[in-house]
């Protein structure tokens, strides 16, 4: 459902792995409802370009039971911090890991179908990409905060398809993000858990 709502918004061209580009000038992120989460959301998937090139052509699985856990067990103990629902946050970020595995399964399938888009270069994980993804990951736990009355509404679920339309658009997702983002939308409303 959320997903044709982006979809029907439209893009405004490729995907890019820039996951530190601010908001549209003239838009402030904490005044519009569920866009802080949403955006936050493009943003990890597009940093899943970057875990993809990482990972492709190694031995590193894009499954990683163990880091998943790891990542759980934190936002479990970090939401617990902040008065949220530990349950209900790691509902979400399991859909947040989900949604970046699709995406860099999507890539290693264009990789592997068009060997001249494979990657060029071979980001650190350790060093590059998760402390990118750790601050998302800070982030969106205080955007889960401040939108706990609009998550809990029952309007939830239209406004968060909205939200992720504009993000999409102000992101630039392709196809495969926007499968993506609608793959993390699942468990942000709390009628939706």
């Amino acid at each position: 459902m959320a997903t044709a709502a982006i979809l029907a918004l439209g893009v405004a061209g490729p995907a890019t792995a820039d996951a530190r580009r601010p908001a549209p000038a003239g838009r402030s992120t904490t005044a519009h409802g569920l866009v802080p989460v949403t955006d936050l959301f493009a943003r990890r998937l597009l940093l899943a370009d970057k875990v993809a090139a990482a990972k492709y052509g190694t031995d590193t699985p894009i499954d990683d039971p163990a880091r998943e856990a790891q990542i759980l067990t934190d936002v479990r103990a970090r939401a617990a911090g902040l008065g949220l629902d530990p349950d209900s946050v790691a509902a979400v970020f399991r859909d947040q890991i989900e949604a970046n595995k699709l995406v860099q399964r999507g890539l290693y399938a264009r990789w592997d179908a068009n060997p001249g888009e494979r990657p060029t270069e071979r980001p650190d994980l350790a060093e590059e990409v998760r402390p990118a993804l750790d601050r998302i990951t800070t982030g969106l736990l205080v955007a889960l905060r401040e939108t706990e009355r609009a998550r809990a509404v029952p309007s939830c679920g239209p406004r968060l398809a909205v939200a992720a339309g504009w993000s999409a658009h102000s992101h630039r997702l392709d196809a495969l993000h926007l499968e993506g983002l609608g793959r993390a939308l699942p468990s942000v409303c709390a009628g939706s858990r």
